[in-house]
């Protein structure tokens, strides 16, 4: 077989979704359910819910040597194993070779990536928060970037739609930064969190503790083919219950019940076709990783939701007479403005005086600390711009503290069957500005196995977000300290972009094609019928967990898409 000869599919559709993540899934469920014949591809292996998760119901000796690491298995993911929690064995197989899948770095550049039919959204941390006015404004107010096209009330109906459909559990606080939603019943903060909101209430004006808003089944709404969640804290494994939001749980369904889904796994999409006559992209090119055959599908409409990095990729490596630099890059922006949320900076302490209590369950979902920095005039600090929330928990340590104990006998073994000390731990989340230097590039002289060209990267955090990193620590020390706590210790442990694994910003949009990539309904500017609306497609990140937002702009994307192919078919 030539491999350079490309086979024309047979079959057209409608629509083709490049990806099966948190925003692919998506895409395909609402193109599908507008009647829309829809092609959805994913370059990983297949991954059907409940029957694919092998290590879902595993407990901790059901492992090989006791759960550690396997060097061997290490050497093939050492950038996946940057995290420290992504390459564990009951997680490892959800994360890519490294070896296998290469990628550069001008910079150091944290890559967590997962190749499969469902993506990231099986792995997930699922805190699920709408950004604000605040959030769609800040670019046009401070200079930095550009403006968003869209504001809040563009995007509400979309947030409450997306949120009712996966399952949003939380309080409403009527916060300006951190707009309420359709919430089910929060999870239930334990008694040191419930003092640590007291506490904060008392001493700190305008600061407000609340549980996660997290992508949990809560409540008595009934979400077909999914049960609530059962508590079990194992969710990076798959859950079994459909507990907490995936696309194979529940987007991917949704589109196969339609009977318009026709869904290719082991298909590497890389490169978006351009028709200089229409104007318009006729279809994609994929690679078949098991066959290596090159196909070519035809399509009236596509959705590059690949995630950030690679639909970078892809759209770069989509080049044709109009379009030199890459689909769609008039502006030259395009693999541009590369953002992550910085993190791995906060405080934790002991709890004393609450030996007396516990907690029912393993709860998959902490504390949130919203914004309160840089909201309005009193709260305005002159080192840095934006702001930051913090996640975290309180709970009790184990018996796995006798690792550290120096006592031995029956002493010992009594003392580790009670509950151990209370700790609290806040991890801030902060604000990345979008740079135009931090960029990716193709690297055509490192090719990858199927012979297509791999990323450079070259992104940094910067001046403001050093600068706000400090005021991260000293807050969480002040807050955790005036609620009484022992042994505060604040951390600022290195972090460098890609580890918060909220990348996005590489094909932004805008209002003026002279500066970015994608318009107010995230269509390419230029070639009206391609969308992107994974990471790649924010023009600025907030403080918040970014998924809630691709969800809600991918519902609406997708329902502007149906709504312009319908009224064309009459």
């Amino acid at each position: 077989m030539n491999k350079n000869l490309t086979t024309e599919s047979l079959e057209s559709f409608d629509a083709i979704v490049i990806g099966t993540g948190i925003s692919g899934g998506w895409a395909a469920k609402e193109l599908c359910e507008n009647g829309l014949k829809t092609l959805v591809l994913d370059r990983g292996r297949m991954v059907k819910h409940i029957e694919d998760y092998p290590t879902m119901t595993m407990d901790p000796w059901d492992f090989e040597h006791r759960g550690k690491k396997n060097p061997k298995d290490i050497e093939r993911q050492q950038v996946q194993d940057r995290s420290g929690y992504t390459t564990k064995p009951e997680s490892k197989h959800w994360f890519v070779d490294d070896i296998q899948h290469p990628y550069n770095e001008d910079k150091r550049f944290d890559w967590m990536r997962g190749y499969h039919v469902g993506g990231r959204s099986i792995m997930w941390g699922r805190h699920s928060y709408r950004l604000s006015d605040m959030d769609f404004e800040a670019n046009k107010k401070d200079g930095h970037g550009v403006d968003w096209p869209i504001r809040y009330n563009d995007v509400e109906e979309w947030y409450d739609k997306v949120e009712e459909f996966i399952g949003v559990c939380g309080e409403n606080l009527g916060l300006s930064q951190l707009p309420d939603g359709k919430f089910s019943e929060p999870m239930e903060l334990n008694c040191v969190e419930l003092d640590l909101r007291k506490s904060m209430a008392e001493n700190f004006d305008g600061r407000v503790l609340t549980s996660g808003r997290v992508a949990h089944l809560t409540g008595n709404a009934v979400h077909e083919g999914r049960s609530n969640c059962q508590y079990r804290n194992m969710c990076i494994r798959g859950c079994p219950f459909g507990g907490y939001f995936s696309s194979n749980a529940s987007t991917l369904p949704a589109a196969e019940k339609t009977g318009n889904m026709t869904l290719r796994p082991n298909s590497i999409a890389y490169e978006i076709v351009y028709d200089e006559k229409t104007g318009k992209a006729s279809g994609v090119k994929v690679i078949d990783t098991l066959t290596k055959e090159k196909i070519f599908y035809k399509a009236s409409i596509i959705f590059c939701c690949a995630s950030t990095m690679a639909t970078a990729g892809i759209l770069l490596q989509s080049k044709s007479e109009r379009f030199p630099n890459g689909l769609g890059n008039d502006s030259g922006e395009l693999g541009h403005n590369i953002m992550d949320h910085h993190f791995k900076v906060g405080a934790k302490a002991i709890a004393e005086g609450y030996d007396d209590k516990y907690y029912k369950g393993r709860r998959p979902g902490g504390i949130y600390i919203p914004r309160f920095r840089n909201i309005d005039e009193k709260s305005q600090q002159k080192d840095f711009i934006r702001g930051y929330g913090y996640q975290g928990a309180a709970s009790r340590s184990n018996w796995q503290r006798a690792i550290s104990e120096m006592s031995y006998g029956e002493d010992l073994k009594h003392e580790l069957t009670k509950p151990g000390p209370w700790i609290i731990g806040i991890n801030a989340f902060g604000e990345c500005l979008p740079y135009h230097e931090n960029k990716v590039t193709l690297n055509y002289e490192k090719l990858d196995e199927w012979g297509l060209p791999t990323l450079t990267f070259d992104a940094e955090f910067k001046e403001n977000e050093k600068k706000m990193r400090i005021d991260m620590q000293e807050q969480a020390i002040a807050m955790l300290e005036a609620a009484g706590f022992k042994n505060v210790k604040g951390y600022d442990e290195p972090c460098f972009p890609g580890i918060g694994i909220h990348e996005m910003g590489t094909a932004r949009m805008g209002h003026d094609p002279k500066t970015s990539v994608l318009n107010k309904n995230n269509q390419i500017h230029a070639v009206p019928n391609v969308y992107v609306t994974d990471g790649a497609c924010m023009t600025s990140s907030g403080c918040q967990n970014p998924s809630l937002t691709y969800m809600a702009l991918t519902a609406r994307a997708a329902n502007h898409a149906a709504k312009e192919f319908n009224k064309n078919k009459k």
